[in-house]
């Protein structure tokens, strides 16, 4: 089973989680570049706006071909209880028709239930069925304290084995 995981990071944080995952799961990766700079407070508060809203947003790649994969992991960071800009762009621009998806947030403190409630809701119509989803809580959490946690996440959600 060919597996990716598609993910947006701001902070590098959604990109560690993404990054510990395919090597668990065997799988591919491919970060979404947001093209606008949400670097910064002031960017940032206009990318929570932009997500709050689902504004579309320039990503790099615009698309993803999802056809030699069979089970796609998505992630975003959780932005004013809605998805990063970025990862609204691509579902809306990738073809989910037959393939499992587990979803997957970050988030600070809360809104990632949203998040992923959210996904599924523009995934679902575009083909795509989820299977699975789960959370990930980044804040204040160092980076060591992260991977473990997600490596637990990991080994409590069985993940490995939706890839036989």
């Amino acid at each position: 089973m060919k597996i990716i995981v598609l993910f947006y990071s701001r902070s590098r944080k959604t990109a560690l989680v993404a990054k510990i995952l395919a090597k668990e799961v065997n799988g591919d990766t491919q970060e979404i570049i947001d093209l606008n700079d949400r670097q910064g407070p002031l960017n940032y508060l206009k990318a929570s706006v932009d997500a709050f809203r689902e504004n579309k947003t320039v990503i790099k790649p615009e698309t993803v071909d999802l056809t030699n994969y069979d089970l796609i992991y998505l992630g975003s960071p959780t932005w004013a209880g809605k998805p990063a800009p970025a990862i609204i762009t691509l579902i809306d621009h990738c073809n989910f028709i037959g393939k499992d998806v587990i979803l997957f947030a970050t988030m600070g403190g809360s809104g990632g239930q949203k998040v992923i409630n959210r996904m599924k809701e523009k995934i679902e119509p575009r083909g795509g069925r989820m299977i699975k989803s789960f959370l990930v809580k980044t804040g204040g959490k160092k980076m060591e304290e992260l991977v473990e946690d997600v490596k637990e996440i990991i080994r409590d959600e069985d993940l490995p084995i939706y890839g036989i």
